[in-house]
């Protein structure tokens, strides 16, 4: 009777062993979610280890969104493809060319089968004034991925058929335009895609401070169960 006891104890442990495995966290970002030594070389980067403090007081990557809320979920950090700067488009600054950085660029490095992508963006498309283009769900060219609707659309429906097994959510920004907004939320919801709309954050420089960054951390990990 001890052995079998003993051999369900075993086997119930075994299931909840496997049950548990911990979940890999991708990102997919701009200068948010940027830290010197965390993203891939030569991606442009905001936050550095010796920090400016008149542009932020974040000097440490234990201080970033994306670190508090892995561990506050127990989740394993992967791939950070984050890139200052970027837009989800092709179109930048000045109406510069950013198909270098784009987020369409960047969207297939985020590791091998990640569980949950954290995507944060549109906050460049927004403050760089890029077209905002039509609403586009099939049938879209190279042409189009220098508007922003297009581009965030094509983005959403490739990496919800390229990363099937992971859990997608896009992170929106505040204090962002209202064509960006309401685009984001639309085009999201076209594609299940669960929008968590930031509110409130605590910036410097126009980039979340320590302050900041916790303030992400628990909206997002409030809405992500």
């Amino acid at each position: 009777m001890k052995k079998l006891i003993s051999l369900s104890a075993l086997l119930l442990m075994i299931c909840l062993s496997v049950g548990a495995q911990t979940k890999t966290v991708a990102v997919l970002g701009d200068s948010y979610s940027t830290f010197e030594g965390a993203i891939p070389e030569g991606n442009a980067i905001w936050y550095f280890k010796q920090n400016n403090p008149n542009l932020t007081d974040v000097n440490s990557v234990e201080q970033t969104w994306w670190t508090l809320l892995a561990r506050q979920k127990g989740w394993k950090l992967g791939m950070n493809n984050s890139y200052s700067g970027s837009t989800i488009c092709n179109t930048g600054y000045n109406k510069d060319d950013y198909s270098d950085r784009s987020f369409t660029k960047r969207m297939d490095n985020l590791g091998e089968n990640p569980d949950v992508i954290l995507i944060f963006g549109a906050t460049n498309d927004s403050w760089a004034h890029s077209p905002i283009g039509e609403f586009k769900y099939e049938n879209i060219t190279k042409e189009d991925l220098w508007s922003f609707r297009p581009a965030m659309t094509y983005m959403l429906g490739w990496m919800k058929e390229h990363y099937a097994k992971s859990t997608i959510y896009f992170l929106l920004n505040d204090g962002l335009s209202a064509d960006v907004t309401e685009s984001s939320k639309t085009i999201c919801e076209h594609y299940g895609v669960k929008c968590i709309e930031l509110q409130g954050i605590a910036k410097k420089a126009g980039h979340p401070s320590v302050k900041g960054m916790q303030q992400i951390a628990e909206q997002v990990g409030q809405v992500i169960e």
